[in-house]
């Protein structure tokens, strides 16, 4: 990893804190989101791994409604004027958004009806508009609507007798636009899409002929947008064919209106504030303060979205924005289906030629030799012996960490075991081994993080599974997130105590371990042990723990640990040496980080960054940035792992752990970071972040405007695919 000695102009004269050097915060999500995008329009990417990227990109651009859109409204709404470190007012930054927004979902409609849609059909995936429908068809249809679909429907009336009714969040809906047939008075209803039935109806096999799809193409808004019909390839079988349960529901409003005249229908989907609001200092239990807040949510806050059908007269979209209590900023329209999130429904077709091949996580070698044992004694004989680190999903993560656990609970040498949860879920098997734990009489204390985004209902529940068992929980702390994934067991040896850990990036999920990439290091170093000791202390009772010996702890010391680590590395290349620095993260907010690495960059250190998300830091701007470079790796897996590489005069430095850059993370959060001191490991390390930077396959390059550009080989050279070349490694 080393690096040539640079030098810069005198850069006295530039000051750090212009906006002109940072990115919006907002945009460069929406970028992220962007290359998301890119992967379903890639054609290199296997076809329902495509739709699979098409509803992640909706379900991404949800959630930032829901949290980020909902918290800039906040603040206009409290007519905050504090601007962003990029220069900008709430107002702008909402403006500046919104616009990129309806930019993105147009591109995301137009590809999914013109490329998408006829790309299906072309694999006997038959996705059609009732229009397309044969006579056979609509009577099969008609037939299951009125079984299996009318008696589920609530069909609600707006009129002075009849309020505008609450409309959930994420919920897709249909205005219905009715005739009165005597007094010939326009009247307006609501008819939601439930969420209990399947997205998509098919057809049985006997009726999945598409001889109808080669009708010719019938003007309505869904088929405008598609190059040619829908065609059938005959050297393909027919899998799947079926239409978008709002489509079956709007061509049978007859049967909820009956002796009225349906005029039309459009579909909406309403998008709402999904924050938490907890007084924690004020709570007497946390637990039941979160609860509160849950029941609050589910209520729905304010509405920050509204989606609409394209062809939606304005006398109706101006009546949802007024009920709504919205302006017409907050309106996207949708030349399309709504909703696209639910594509990814169509993975769990029976079609392996069109999806990513199955992917079996190894053992790593040094576990696979290990005599399997009762007591799993062998587990922590190894790691008293080495160091060993772990990657995640290209090592199993129930064959290591949950195995790690489960030995711990059913060893008759281990007298305690502490960890913290962010997400997990309820019926893992390390939620059981701490269950077996307690009932073998060992010490147990789990932290559980209430305070998790959208998994607050989870956590709820595991804590009151662990408590009943007799495990002692905590719920987290007032102010701040528990965002840190470790765990400490005690043990005792020879009449000596000895204590084992796993420090990781990752949450304790066995789930999310096969589509995120994380690492994470067993070890039983005394110093590391010792602070994860200390660390509990703080979490389950009262300290004031201000140092700890190897580890950087948020809000601790985290912050100015990594300040030193960059000025370390300023002060070897001003002393004529070599400065450089790797790190892979999620997201790189922080101001004060990044004026960090501006100065590192002045001063000539050779810098590079792997940022999957935000990264508000500006690269290759003359002066400021001219020796920092930005990728963003983006593939089946979501790069989730933070790892951190200094040069340090040749005695390389690397760490892992569970902090962002973000303000968030090294203020707010208990975050920790561990040093690697194994070479071998650290080599290791160092190895995934050079394969990452050679990427040439899943790899983006930030511009110093904020915009990405992918890479592509180049010439006759080989596809470099970072998370390919890391299966191969770890399949060997």
């Amino acid at each position: 990893m080393s690096g040539s000695n640079q030098t810069a102009s005198d850069p006295s004269d530039i000051d750090l804190s212009d906006p002109q050097y940072y990115l919006s915060r907002e945009l460069t999500w929406l970028e992220f989101n962007d290359r998301v995008l890119h992967e379903a329009m890639d054609e290199r990417t296997p076809l329902l791994e495509r739709l699979k990227f098409m509803g992640i990109f909706s379900s991404n651009l949800d959630e930032f409604f829901m949290v980020r859109i909902a918290a800039i409204e906040q603040q206009i709404e409290a007519q905050v004027s504090q601007l962003t470190p990029d220069g900008r007012t709430p107002q702008e930054q909402l403006a500046a958004a919104s616009d990129r927004v309806q930019k993105l979902i147009t591109q995301q409609h137009q590809h999914f009806e013109t490329v998408l849609r006829p790309a299906m059909a072309q694999q006997g995936i038959y996705l059609l508009d009732y229009f397309d429908l044969n006579q056979e068809q609509r009577t099969y249809l008609q037939s299951y609507f009125e079984e299996q679909i009318f008696p589920v429907l609530t069909p609600l009336a707006v009129d002075p007798g009849h309020p505008f009714p609450y409309i959930s969040n994420l919920s897709l809906n249909l205005a219905v636009v009715i005739k009165h047939p005597e007094t010939g008075e326009e009247l307006f209803a609501r008819v939601k899409v439930p969420k209990v039935l399947p997205r998509f109806i098919s057809l049985p096999n006997g009726l999945q002929s598409a001889t109808a799809i080669e009708l010719p193409v019938i003007d309505h808004p869904t088929r405008e947008l598609r190059e040619n019909p829908l065609q059938t390839n005959p050297n393909c079988p027919q899998v799947w064919t079926g239409i978008a349960l709002e489509q079956l529901i709007a061509h049978n409003l007859e049967s909820l209106f009956p002796g009225m005249n349906i005029q039309d229908c459009f579909t909406f989907r309403v998008t709402r504030n999904a924050d938490i609001s907890v007084a924690e200092d004020d709570a007497d239990d946390l637990l039941l303060a979160i609860e509160h807040g849950l029941r609050q949510r589910r209520k729905g806050g304010s509405t920050v979205r509204i989606e609409v059908d394209s062809t939606m007269p304005s006398k109706i979209r101006q009546m949802l924005e007024e009920e709504l209590e919205v302006t017409a900023q907050d309106v996207y329209e949708v030349n399309g289906m709504l909703g696209l999130g639910d594509v990814m429904s169509f993975l769990s077709l029976p079609l392996p030629e069109l999806k990513d091949p199955h992917w079996n996580a190894s053992i790593p070698a040094s576990l696979r030799r290990l005599t399997a044992t009762e007591d799993g004694g062998n587990f922590f004989s190894l790691i008293a012996q080495q160091d060993l680190l772990v990657h995640h999903p290209y090592q199993s993560f129930t064959d290591t960490v949950e195995r790690f656990i489960t030995c711990a609970a059913n060893d008759a040498k281990v007298l305690a075991i502490k960890m913290t949860l962010y997400r997990t879920t309820g019926d893992s098997h390390i939620l059981k081994a701490l269950i077996k734990a307690a009932e073998n009489g060992k010490q147990v204390s789990v932290l559980i993080e209430l305070k998790a985004r959208f998994d607050e209902q989870n956590n709820i529940n595991l804590a009151r599974k662990l408590e009943q068992a007799g495990v002692h929980v905590v719920y987290g702390l007032v102010g701040l997130k528990t965002h840190t994934k470790v765990v400490l067991v005690i043990r005792r040896e020879d009449e000596k105590i000895r204590r084992y850990v796993h420090i990781g990036t990752g949450n304790y999920n066995a789930k999310t371990s096969s589509l995120y990439t994380d690492v994470g290091l067993f070890s039983s170093r005394p110093e590391l042990g010792a602070d994860l000791t200390d660390l509990f202390n703080y979490l389950t009772g009262y300290s004031q723990q201000r140092a700890y010996r190897k580890l950087l702890v948020s809000p601790v010391n985290a912050r100015e640990s990594f300040e030193r680590l960059i000025q370390q590395e300023i002060d070897r290349v001003q002393a004529g040496g070599t400065g450089r620095i790797v790190a892979k993260m999620n997201a790189l907010v922080d101001p004060q980080m990044i004026a960090n690495l501006y100065r590192a960059s002045q001063a000539g250190v050779s810098i590079d960054l792997i940022i999957r998300g935000m990264c508000c830091l500006r690269p290759g701007v003359p002066g400021v940035s001219e020796s920092i470079r930005v990728i963003s790796i983006i593939g089946r897996f979501l790069e989730h792992s933070r790892i951190y590489y200094f040069h340090n005069g040749g005695d390389e430095k690397i760490l892992i752990g569970s902090a962002d850059w973000m303000t968030r993370n090294l203020d707010r959060r208990v975050e920790v970071i561990t040093p690697i001191d194994d070479p071998k490991i650290s080599k290791d390390l160092q190895e995934i972040l050079g394969i990452m930077l050679a990427d040439n396959r899943q790899a983006w390059d930030l511009q110093s405007n904020g915009s990405y550009i992918q890479r592509r080989p180049r010439n006759s050279h080989d596809e470099q695919n970072t998370q390919q070349i890391l299966m191969d490694m770890a399949s060997q």
